[in-house]
């Protein structure tokens, strides 16, 4: 054990108000009152979605600059060029930004976090988030692209504190329903850009200006606001004492389900085995394929059926106004996607709850593989409904690999360390937030360079993503309990829990969280509840387009 080690479990300890231990649950707490915590931070960091909004408006803050000039404008000149328009490419790099560090610091502090709390990370995480958003803000008024880019990278921490924040504390709240309450928090991140991206558009026509969109004032005031409430969120986590478990309940038998382990296997350890990689691997295909779809969807379905969706065999012949319907259309899609990717991490992942993790990502890969290799043929004969429709169920396994993976890493590694190995297998997400993009915009470039329809150039990267997926089940076949030699000792474990503070807390175990839910609780899920469904009536209305 390490001096600081020592030092940090020393009987002398003092909790400051951001501990871990300054968070342990007592009597009246009722468990219900975390999910709606989680979510107040996941709903503010899922706006990451929604920021395709910002990339036109970001495009058009200089009026009347001299287009011949800034049009063959290069990247680096670009970064800081003060008196030209920055180009829609060169913004959606944040985004990149946003991924790439996201699953970077969710990795470098995974571990930091489980002894932290999720008190202390999520007032971190929103002082990232939303102070970055208004940095970000100052940086676009100042017009300096490559301020936006240096601090993306802060807001990216945000992302990455935020993201993992609540799933050790959820799944040990609720480990009579690990995938259901990692999927109430993880559903939050799916759903932040229905209620963000509409925000976000308001605040920037409210700011207006002479024609110049209010993306600085948008930003500072989005920041605020996510900051406001994702601190109330932090407030408002406990963590149960160790030992605890709800009325009732007991863990089932080990020989009922094999999957699921009793014991804990340490971070420093997970990562070294294949269980950790074939996750990694389960977790990196699935979304390779679901984020590529996700990044072309609006130009896909304009592509593969174009004048068809109004029922003209010509898009030629067009009026003005009928491009408009087809971009409508479009965009009615990506409000679609938006909310099955939210509500499909919350229903796929309860459904593990029945069903396993293993079986549960075994329905992902294999009716993906169906639905993926299924959409050139409703392309060819054009039937956009069933297009659209599969895209959508495609979109809700690729939020519910998201919202089950945490219950599939604590079945297999057990739940003491939990948040910290979700943190180093979040980097799979980095990884695929490059390749799928890159790989479905560089094929569809290629074919159309070499003369390829546009209503064709998609098929065959719907068939590699198809091949991916089967990869996907060949890696989820593999996965198989963690061997004994991987356990953490009991030494190990109590060292563990002695930094995190378990040790003093588990006299509680046995009375803590045992209080009614109250006009607390209720005021707790309105409070996220109402924004949700405001932003999924706002999804809705768009999609009433594709109709």
């Amino acid at each position: 054990m390490s001096a600081l080690e020592r030092a940090e479990i020393t009987p002398n300890h003092r909790a400051r108000f951001l501990d871990r231990e300054r968070t342990i649950a007592g009597v009246d707490f009722n468990r219900w009152l975390v999910p709606p915590a989680a979510l107040a931070i996941h709903l503010c960091i899922g706006m990451a979605y929604g920021f395709s909004v910002f990339w036109l408006p970001m495009s058009r803050l200089l009026p009347n600059t001299d287009a011949s000039t800034c049009t063959n404008l290069g990247f680096t000149a670009e970064l800081f060029a003060t008196s030209c328009n920055w180009s829609v490419p060169a913004v959606t790099h944040i985004f990149e930004v946003f991924i790439a560090v996201l699953g970077i610091s969710a990795a470098v502090w995974g571990g930091w976090l489980e002894r932290a709390g999720p008190r202390k990370a999520g007032v971190i995480s929103a002082l990232c988030w939303g102070g970055g958003l208004v940095l970000a803000g100052l940086a676009v008024s100042v017009h300096q692209l490559w301020l936006v880019y240096l601090i993306s990278i802060i807001c990216g921490i945000g992302q990455g504190l935020g993201y993992i924040t609540p799933v050790s504390t959820l799944i040990k709240w609720f480990p009579d329903r690990r995938g259901m309450a990692t999927g109430f928090a993880i559903m939050g991140y799916g759903g932040g850009a229905m209620i963000g991206a509409p925000l976000a558009v308001w605040l920037m026509g409210y700011y207006s200006s002479n024609g110049i969109p209010g993306v600085s004032w948008g930003l500072i005031s989005m920041g605020i606001i996510y900051f406001v409430v994702m601190c109330a969120g932090a407030l408002g986590f406990r963590v149960a004492p160790s030992g605890w478990r709800p009325v009732g309940w007991a863990p089932p038998a080990s020989q009922a389900n094999a999957m699921i382990t009793q014991r804990h296997v340490h971070l420093r350890t997970a990562w070294r085995t294949p269980q950790f990689w074939l996750i990694w691997g389960v977790l990196f295909l699935n979304v390779t394929a679901g984020i590529a779809v996700i990044s072309m969807a609006s130009p896909m379905l304009q592509d593969v059926f174009g004048a068809r969706l109004l029922g003209v065999d010509s898009i030629a012949s067009l009026t003005a106004a009928q491009r408009g319907a087809i971009a409508a259309a479009a965009a009615g899609l990506v409000g679609l996607i938006s909310l099955f990717n939210s509500v499909g991490r919350i229903f796929w992942a309860s459904l593990s709850d029945k069903f396993g993790r293993k079986n549960t990502y075994y329905a992902f890969f294999v009716l993906g593989i169906i639905l993926y290799c299924l959409l050139p043929t409703w392309g060819h004969i054009g039937v956009p409904a069933l297009f659209v429709a599969s895209i959508c169920i495609i979109l809700s396994m690729y939020g519910g690999g998201f919202a089950t993976v945490p219950a599939y890493l604590a079945d297999i590694f057990g739940t003491q360390m939990v948040g910290a190995i979700h943190g180093a297998l979040i980097t799979a997400w980095s990884a695929a937030g490059v390749v799928g993009p890159a790989v479905i915009a560089g094929l569809r470039q290629v074919q159309l360079d070499h003369g390829v329809p546009p209503n064709l150039v998609y098929d065959r990267t719907l068939y590699i993503m198809a091949f991916l997926l089967f990869c996907g089940v060949i890696c989820n076949f593999f996965i198989r309990p963690v061997a004994q030699k991987h356990w953490m000792t009991d030494e190990e474990l109590a060292t563990e829990r002695a930094l995190q503070h378990e040790d003093r807390a588990s006299v509680n175990a046995e009375t803590a969280a045992r209080g009614p839910f109250g006009v607390g609780g209720v005021l707790a899920w309105l409070a996220v509840g109402i924004p949700f469904f405001i932003g999924l009536f706002i999804a809705l209305q768009k999609a009433v387009a594709l109709m």
